[in-house]
This record gives C-alpha cells, structure tokens and sequence, in this order.
C-alpha cells in the first residue's frame, strides 16, 4: 500500500476506517495505524518534542487547537431575527394594512406591541448566549507539553494552554487527565481512557503504544495506539505525540457531518399552524363584510376601514408579547432557581411538551462508578470471605505499585470493607492488572502463619480459571455460574488463592498456578442518588424515558430495574435488531422499547426520528460528540454543563449538572409556560372571535358603527393590559400532568365553539339593551348601546379569564393571584366608567337600574353555558393543547427550520 506522506509540521492525518489492508476473501480484516517512526516522520518531530519556535510557525499557520467555530449572535442579530417569527410576522402586516387605510392609531398600538416582543426575546436569548458562553470557560484549558528552547537544548515539561498545541507536540497524560488533541501513543504504562464523549461505553477503554496490528472489527476508536479529543484519562500514564489539532480532529469532524437540522421543532410547527389559521381568517373576513354591506345597506368601499377593523380584531394583538414574556419569564426562573440555561425561548415550551426523553445510562441513571452487589462462594451461595481476599489484593496491589492510582473496581471493593482488617497484612510483592493479562496478583505475609505467603488473584472469570485446580465439569460449571451473573447485568471478577513458601523471594505471573477457586464478586453501576425520585416525577408527568447507550443490554436492563423502570421482554433492542428494521418498522417498534443497547451515534439519531415521525414530541439528554447527531434530530437536545463543547452548543437546554431532576424542574416550567400560552390563546382568541361575530351583525343591524375608534382603543387596551397577568399566573398541578403542545386543530375547535356562545351573550345583550329602553327603537341610542356593549365586554371577559384558565376547577378558591385582580379591575372599569366624569367625553353615558338587572341575568346564564360547555370540552379530552401522542407529524405550511 502507497505511503500517504505531508509536509513537515501539516497535519498528517491517521487512517480511518477506509485505510485497510484487503487481505484475501474470507481473512479477518486488519487495521494498521502508522507505526510510531512514520507518525514522527510524518509530523516532523520527535520524542524530545518541539522547539518553541516551529511551535509558534505552526500555531501561525494552522490556527489554535479550539473546537468548532462558536460566536453568539449579537443583540441587533437577534432582534431581526426574532422578526421572523409568525406570530410577529402577522401583526406587522396588519398594522401595515391600518397605516394604509389611514387607522393611525390603531397602527402605532400594533407597531409598539412589535418592538416590544423583538425586545423581550432577543434580550432573554442574548442572556442565555452570554450565560453559555460563560460556561466555556469552566472546562479544563492547560496540557503538560514536552518543548525545547532551541535545537540543541533539552527537553522540558511545562503546562500551557490547550490553544496553542500544534501537531508533532509531544504530550504526557495521567490520571483524570483530558486528551487535549487527537494523539498517537508513543509510550504507554496501564493506559486505559473513558471514551464515553465519542463512543458512548462507559467501561474504560485499554490503550497501548505497540505497532502490532489489530483486527478491524472496532473501528478507529478500538485501536489501542490511538487517543482522541474528547476522551479522559481513567488509569495510566503517557506519552503522545499529537497529530491533528482544532478542525481537522475526528472531535470536530463529528460536529461538521450535523451542522444543523432541516425540520421544524414542535414549537415551530404549531406557531405556524396557528398563525396559518389566523391569516385565513383575516383573509376571509374583509370581503364577506364589504360583500355583506354592499348586498344589506348599499354601503361601499367607504366600509373598509370598518372591514380592516373587524380583522383586526380577531387577531390577538397581544400574542407575540405575551409568548415572549411567557417563555423569558419561565427561563429566567430556571436559571436562577435550578441552574438550567434555555438558549432558544421556544425551546422551554418544547421541554414542556416533551412525552418521551431518551438518554444515556452512564452519568444519568447511574454514575461513572460501579459498586461492590454481591460475594459468591464457589457453590454460589453468599460468602463475606471472597470480598475479604478480594479486598486484600486490590489493598496491596494499589500499595504496592509504583504509581498508586487504583482502577474503579478496586475502589469499588475497598469502599466496601474495613481497611483496618487489611493493614494486618504485609505485602510482600505484587504483579498489577494489564490488559493483556487480565488479572492482578498480590503476594502477602499473613498473620499466624509463619514461613507462608499467600498469593491472591482477582481478575476476568476466565483467565482466574485457567490458573486454578479444577476438574474440567468443574470449571464448567462455574463459567456457567458466572454466565448468569453476567446475564444480571452486573460484571464479574474471580478471586482465587494459592499458600507458597516465604523463602520466595521475587515473584512472577508464572507463581499463579494452580490456585484454589474462591469465589465471584459482582460489581454494578452505582445509582445516581437523585434519579428514582426524578424517575418518579417524569412518570407523574407523563414522560416516557427510554435508554439509549452503549454498553451491554444487560447492564442497561439492570439499572432501569434498580431505578423502578419497567422493562418488558421485549422492551429491550440492540443495533444489530436496529440494522434490520426499515424506518417505518423502527418506528411502529420504538414506541414500545425501553432499552435501545450497543448503540452508535447514527442509531441514536435514527431512533430520535423514528420517535418523532409517530407522533412524540421528544428529549435528547447526552453530553457526547457521539450525541451530537441525536441532540439535533430530537425536538429539544438537552446537554449538561460538562459535556462536550459542541454537544453543549448543539443543545437547547444547558444544566447546571446531569441529573434529571433539573430535567423534571425544566419540564414543569416548560408546561407552565405552555398552560399560560395556552389559556391566553384560548380566552383572546375566543372572544375576539364572539366579539368580530357581533360586530358583523351589530354591523348589518344599526344604522350606525357598533363601537367608537376610541371606545375600541380603550376596550383593547384594557384587555392587553389584563392578559399579560397570564404570563405570572400558575397553572393548577393538573396543568402539569401532561405535555402542553399548542395544537391548532384543538385549538380551532375551542375557539370556535366558545366565540359562537361568546356572541350569543353578545346578541343577548342587544335584546338586554331594547328592552331596557322599553322597545327596540331605543337601538337608534348611539351612547345607550356603546354604553352597554362596553360594560358587557369588559365583565365577560373577565368571567373569561377565570373560568377557562388551564387546570383550573370551578371549585378552586384559592388566595387571588395576578389575574383574579386584572379580572376584577375589568369588571370594576365596565361597571364604574359609563356613569362617570370621563364617560361623556368617550361616548359613554350611564345606564338604567333595569339594564342592570336583565345584564345580570344574561351574565348568570353566559356563566352556566361557559362552564357547562368547558365540561363537555373536557370530558372529549380537549385542552387547547395537544394529546400526549398524534398520529402523525407533518410540518405546516412555511415552516421553518429551527436555528441551529
């Protein structure tokens, strides 16, 4: 195979997948990475590193080792695009529309109410972008780099930033350590790395600095020569030689193949769908009143602007501030309470609506750490004894060797004992745990038993056995023992003993031979402390978790046991099952699994749009570059403060921490949110649909207009200052027990049916106001009928506002919040305005004692019709917001993408 070559100091880059050997059919394929001549050849360096100055020429040339390019958007930038948004969009053209039928005032109201909304949101995305960009600077940023001051100099070790590594620098890691590039070991001493951020395993991975070849099987991250960015050091030390730094890392290439996501999110899909229904609307209305004038009362164009009007009036003027404050107000209680940042507004309604949250097991539900489950005996019954001997191998393997760092198992052993019982023992000699040996021997004097050492093995099931005296149905049996075991979804080691004479002196692996069996000790994931009662809470919401990870099924399956998730037989598919299933098979499949093993990132996405195309509005929680592409296909990607620069760049949601109850706390505020939206679209939309209704016949019936400019002005306003209390009510906790999605075809039917029996209390109260004035000649009364429509409209809608609230029972008397008393204040102002000093200079004048009398009784029966047909809305499972599942999902006409 041709030699790919570079130029010196470039940027030579590790074969991929596709750099194989093609040996002949049916041989195992073989993966060589560079050898580690090549690779310094290659780089133009060498093991004493570089000088300082072809490290400043290359840091010249080939830009800073810095992941994806990350600029917040700046506040102008925001501010324009937040024009884009639908609902804004809709208003704008309406008050064009009034500028150019002269309606000045009306026009203003509207143009104001524009640039409040664009303020409000591009000021709460401009906080979250600066939050976030703050969290850039938590992650490790400095590297231990091997640097010479000229040619002949030596070598020396000095910490600098992560920035300035350039490609042929050589590197040392140690335990805890980040890998700052991606590197090619040069020497490697019990080496083994998290991969979890590119892989998504959660054991760690053994590396080593040999050339041998290895089997292809694995992939790129499997071999042992090679470390990438994004890993951590979890044992070991090294030294590494960098190959690719910034953009050219597989890092950052993982980024560049999901740049952004093409479909709209469920936020996006219902503003468009409301908004596409709005504009039929107003589209619908101006010509059937000029039609209607023209055919009833031979009136003309001169009823256009009363035709602009009544189309304005169905629009909720209101609606872009309302959802901006809305949604700022929810996100900025998030991140001052719970530390949770929302980057796009829309995105917190999204949370909200989120019925299904697919996540990793590692870091979630469990923690980066196992724990000691159980001590088996040979017979399989439970024995303390093999915990002890256990213990006393990892106690004197850690004290023993010559950089004390123990591996998560031994931690895990000794968190589990006294350790005074182990200083009993002394050490003698101690052969630690290698990859290639898969087992760790300590050697120790024991108490009472002059002239004896005792060797103690702890290891994999099978090379323990290989070393032990048994009989061949024996040894069978207790692979078999261990076989189930492992079936548990836990791991296992193998603890064995063997007594040699203390006139030993230096002791080698070839010592452990035919040692006495003594037992398994089992190890699973330690639970993370917060997530069962998380668990619990999702559940109470109607979330569905699924797991997505890659480890084995049995060890998914064992912590959504532990955690009280139930998995079903066949709740349970791992990538080979996925690789069968077409897309349409994979979806009508994933609605009923629990856990998805083995995945890659490619299934992670798949399955994140399987769930999307039945219907679910979907969570992605990950902090991985393996993450990425799932982060971007769900509705919402929710990644930890932690995770990976481009995970966390790629999510909605940024978490202080990952752990799932910020997760429930992001979705009750999500859900109050979205109830408040909800309920503001449902009341505004109603009744300004039973008020245009009205309009039209009051239109068609009086020789003059139904309502003054100003009275109209005065009326809007007083309604838009008393639904913005909407964006400081709270939901009742039923609000909360399911996903809030604002679906226009529900929505439509509310306001449909509540705006026609918003009308019939109108039309009622025209029969109020003739009979009031003791016959019908009295509707001639411009003041009479302006005076008591106005009453009427002011104390309806505030019957509105409080008897159609989300989640709220007609039985709930609770302390008044904000939109008790804006309700109050409506009433107060329709009841106290008409008969007072400012009145007559409105058009207004005080009723008689009987108009009030019969309006009360019209009020009476509006109340029992509302709460009589919010019942039957009710029990038809209606909400104004979308049921937990639909069955399917289509964007709506224009919509967009979201931004990424």
């Amino acid at each position: 195979m041709a030699e790919t070559t570079a130029a010196p100091g470039q940027d030579a880059e590790l074969p991929g997948p596709s750099a194989v050997c093609a040996p002949r059919e049916g041989a195992p394929q073989i993966l060589s990475a560079p050898t580690v001549l090549e690779t310094l050849r290659r780089l133009d360096s060498g093991p004493r590193g570089l000088t300082e100055a072809q490290a400043e020429e290359r840091l010249a040339r080939l830009g800073e080792n810095t992941g994806p390019g990350w600029r917040a958007a700046s506040w102008p930038r925001l501010f324009l695009r937040s024009l884009r948004d639908p609902f804004t969009a809709v208003l704008a053209c309406l008050g064009l529309v009034s500028a150019a039928v002269s309606a000045w005032s009306t026009a203003s109201v509207i143009l104001l109410l524009v640039v409040v909304s664009c303020v409000l949101r591009a000021s709460g995305e401009h906080r979250a972008d600066r939050s976030t960009a703050a969290l850039r600077e938590l992650v490790a940023t400095t590297a231990t780099v091997l640097r010479r001051a000229d040619e002949e100099a030596a070598p020396a070790t000095r910490e600098v930033p992560v920035a300035e590594l350039v490609p042929g620098d050589v590197i040392r890691l140690g335990p805890g350590d980040l890998v700052p590039a991606d590197v090619r070991l040069l020497r490697a001493s019990g080496l083994t790395v998290h991969q979890a951020a590119l892989t998504g395993e959660s054991a760690p991975v053994a590396k080593s600095a040999d050339d041998l070849p290895r089997a292809a099987g694995g992939g790129l991250f499997s071999q042992p020569q090679l470390c990438f960015q994004g890993s951590s050091v979890a044992s070991g030390s090294a030294t590494a030689v960098i190959s690719a730094t910034g953009a050219r890392t597989r890092f950052a290439a993982a980024h560049e193949r999901r740049a952004g996501r093409s479909e709209a999110s469920a936020f996006d899909r219902s503003v468009h769908g409301i908004s596409w229904i709005l504009i039929r609307f107003m589209l619908l209305t101006p010509p059937l009143v000029l039609m209607a004038n023209a055919a009833l009362r031979d009136r003309g164009l001169e009823t256009l602007p009363f035709a602009v009007a009544v189309a304005v009036g169905l629009t909720p003027e209101m609606l872009p501030v309302l959802v901006t404050l809305c949604l700022a107000r929810g996100a900025s209680l998030l991140a001052r309470t719970h530390g949770v940042i929302v980057k796009r507004l829309p995105a917190l309604h999204d949370v909200g609506a989120v019925d299904v949250l697919c996540l990793d097991k590692t870091g979630t539900l469990t923690q980066d750490r196992p724990v000691t489950d159980r001590s088996l005996g040979p017979d399989g019954r439970e024995d303390s004894e093999v915990l002890h001997w256990a213990a006393v191998n990892a106690w004197w393997t850690l004290q023993l060797a010559d950089l004390p760092e123990p591996d998560a198992f031994d931690e895990a052993i000794l968190d589990a004992v006294d350790e005074d019982a182990l200083t009993a023992y002394d050490g003698v000699a101690t052969v630690p745990f290698a990859p290639d040996r898969r087992l760790s021997v300590a050697v120790v004097r024991t108490p009472g038993r002059l002239g004896m050492h005792t060797l103690v093995v702890k290891g994999d099931v099978e090379a323990v056995l290989d070393r032990c005296f048994l009989a061949d149905d024996e040894r069978e049996r207790l692979r078999a023992l261990a076989a189930r075991q492992a079936d548990g979804g836990v791991r296992v080691l193998a603890v064995a003993t063997a007594e040699r004479s203390s006139r030993r002196r230096d002791y080698t692996l070839t010592d452990a031979r035919g040692l006495t069996f003594r037992g398994l000790i089992t190890l699973r994931d330690a639970l993370a402390p917060t997530a069962a009662d998380a668990l619990k809470v999702l559940t109470n919401r109607s979330v569905t978790v699924k797991v997505l990870t890659g480890d084995h099924p049995g060890t998914a399956v064992r912590a959504c046991i532990d955690l009280g998730i139930p998995v079903a037989a066949d709740a349970v598919l791992t990538a080979d099952g996925i690789d069968l299933l077409s897309d349409a098979e994979l979806a009508a499949v994933a609605s009923r699994t629990t856990v998805f093993a083995r995945c890659t990132p490619e299934h992670k996405a798949r399955i994140t749009e399987a769930l999307r195309t039945v219907g679910h509005t979907v969570g992605f929680l990950g902090d991985g570059v393996n993450d990425l592409p799932a982060l971007r296909a769900a509705d919402v990607g929710i990644a930890p403060r932690n995770a990976a620069d481009v995970a966390r760049e790629g999510a909605d949601v940024v978490l202080a921490e990952k752990d799932l109850t910020a997760i429930a706390h992001a979705v009750a505020a999500g859900r109050h949110a979205g109830g408040n939206i909800v309920t503001y679209l449902r009341i505004t939309l109603s009744s300004n649909l039973g008020n245009v209704l009205a309009m039209l016949c009051a239109g068609l019936l009086l020789p003059f207009l139904s309502m003054l400019p100003a009275q109209v002005l005065l009326q809007n306003l007083c309604f838009d200052a008393a639904q913005l209390t909407f964006a400081h009510d709270r939901p009742a906790p039923t609000a909360l027990r399911r996903p809030t999605v604002l679906d226009p075809r529900d929505l439509l039917g509310f306001i449909t049916g509540f705006g026609v029996l918003n009308a019939v209390a109108d039309l009622a109260t025209f029969g109020v106001l003739a009979l009031a004035m003791h016959g019908t000649g009295t509707l001639n009364d411009e003041a009479v009928f302006h005076s008591g429509w106005f009453t009427e409209n002011l104390i309806t809608q505030a019957m509105v506002m409080m008897l159609l609230r989300v989640g709220r029972r007609t039985a709930e008397f609770r302390r008044p919040g904000p939109v008790a008393w804006a309700a109050l204040a409506l009433a107060v102002i329709g009841l106290a305005l008409p008969p007072s000093p400012l009145g007559p200079m409105l058009g207004l004048t005080a009723m008689s004692a009987v108009f009030y009398l019969l309006l009360t009784a019209v009020l009476i029966l509006y109340a029992a019709g509302l709460l009589a047909a919010r019942a039957h809305f009710e029990r038809r499972g209606g909400s104004g917001s979308a049921p937990v599942s639909r069955p399917e999902r289509s964007p709506m006409p224009g919509a967009g993408s979201r931004p990424s």
